[in-house]
């Protein structure tokens, strides 16, 4: 009997949603090597995949490329199963995920160092031009077809499962947000698939709306112009402000741009305004994380507060804010600290485990890394606490720091200037970059390693 048949009759009494929202199976689903692949051809290599996979609870999908993991992660919610997305292709972090979820197997595209008695599937680059068709297939709402895992940037990574159900209603939001830049966006990401963020914007808006995606994930300029060059219009970047930095650093030119969409990071008001007067363009920036996906945006350019989107509650805590929605399991707490303002908007300042206090005096780690990379010479910061006191009781602060042209003491002397001695980092290293992952986000272990590095 078929993977799916059993997957349909296993979940047959729950209420169901269709895997692609948009019932014309014809449209442009993804654009890979310069070639359209219709949503019927699509569902034809997600059919012809699920029906190879083996018996298993959970697929570890490991795959490299978009439209290799796509195709990986929808054959496995196929077949009833649910996606491990470990936080990083680290072994450790594979392993990690591997020992917590028994009764697995690996859905690879690529050589990746697994242990020899992982059973594994290749999944076969984009096919070119299957003609046969298959019928849209629906999924069980509350199966849990993917469970995602933090950065890890704050300490330990922590899983968050996901049901199709809750999926599909982020999706629809993500969606509607996007209308502001066209309809039907054809959009290109420079973040990977497995990252929350990322699955949101290039796995599963083309699967719940009329969006169509780039298979790339292009990281320098000139590759990012050219995949981009490969679309039709509109045009949505999605990225990170990392790379929204290079992108102006290198002075490149880019076709036509509907919009820019960024997250994971902070934005500078000046940035995003210097991205739109460079490329014509509208930059919106999204807020979430992995526990809540997407809940709110806004045009950082024009505006500091951000708008919820509609359904999200949010609720100020001592300790964070309490985030609820109609499709969460439950309310979930987020170290972010906000200011509620009328109309469905709030003010983020800054996080609980941001806020700092040395010698009865008080700061913040945004506040000193904006100020450290506001001196003249220096190209990236990243400031951080240590996690052990000092001989005094105190939980110092640290710093990893690019700039070239600059020695320890100049930066310190610089800093000096405008924070109090108390919160001056020590030690502050210089480096020649800092260990970014692929969304630009400093994962705290590797950010430890470089610290202690000779």
């Amino acid at each position: 009997m078929s993977a799916v048949v059993d997957a349909e009759r296993k979940f047959a009494e729950q209420p169901r949603l269709p895997l692609i929202a948009v019932a014309d199976l014809a449209r442009a689903f993804a654009w890979h090597d310069g070639r359209e692949i219709s949503a019927a051809e699509f569902l034809a290599d997600v059919f012809e995949l699920a029906e190879r996979l083996p018996d298993a609870r959970y697929a570890v999908n490991l795959c490299t490329q978009r439209y290799d993991f796509l195709v990986a992660f929808c054959a496995a919610v196929a077949a009833g199963q649910t996606n491990l997305l470990p936080a990083s292709r680290a072994p450790q972090a594979i392993d990690e995920v591997l020992r917590a979820y028994p009764d697995h197997y690996a859905l690879i595209d690529d050589a990746v160092a697994l242990p020899a008695e992982l059973q594994r599937v290749a999944v076969p680059d984009a096919r070119s031009g299957d003609s046969a068709f298959f019928s849209n297939l629906s999924i069980p709402a509350a199966q849990i077809v993917a469970i995602g895992f933090t950065s890890g940037s704050t300490g330990t990574p922590k899983a968050n499962p996901k049901t199709w159900g809750g999926f599909a209603a982020s999706s629809a939001l993500n969606a509607q947000a996007l209308m502001q830049l066209g309809d039907a966006p054809q959009i290109l990401a420079t973040v990977p698939p497995q990252h929350m963020y990322g699955l949101e914007l290039s796995v599963l808006l083309p699967l719940r709306s009329a969006a169509a995606i780039h298979t790339a994930q292009p990281l320098f300029p000139a590759d990012i112009a050219a995949a981009l060059a490969q679309l039709p219009e509109p045009r949505v970047l999605v990225t990170t402000p990392f790379h929204l930095r290079a992108l102006l650093e290198s002075q490149i030119s880019l076709p036509p741009l509907a919009g820019v969409v960024t997250a994971t990071a902070p934005l500078s008001a000046e940035l995003a305004r210097e991205v739109e007067a460079r490329y014509a363009t509208r930059v919106l920036e999204l807020f979430g994380s992995t526990e809540t996906c997407v809940i709110a945006q806004r045009r950082t350019a024009q505006e500091e507060a951000w708008s919820l989107y509609d359904g999200i509650e949010l609720q100020p805590q001592p300790d964070g804010t309490l985030v609820n929605a109609p499709y969460f399991a439950a309310p979930t707490l987020l170290q972010d600290v906000v200011e509620m303002l009328p109309s469905q908007r709030f003010a983020l300042r800054g996080r609980s485990n941001d806020l700092l206090e040395i010698a009865g005096k008080r700061a913040s780690l945004g506040d000193i890394t904006r100020r450290l990379l506001a001196i003249d010479g220096v190209k990236d910061a990243h400031v951080f606490q240590l996690d052990a006191d000092d001989a005094n009781g105190v939980r110092r602060l640290a710093a990893i720091v690019v700039a070239p042209e600059l020695d320890e003491t100049a930066i310190l002397d610089a800093l000096r200037q405008s924070l109090d001695a108390v919160f001056l980092p020590r030690p502050l290293k210089r480096v020649a970059a800092l260990p970014r992952n692929a969304t630009g986000k400093l994962p705290r272990e590797a950010v430890l390693q470089m610290l202690s590095a000779p």
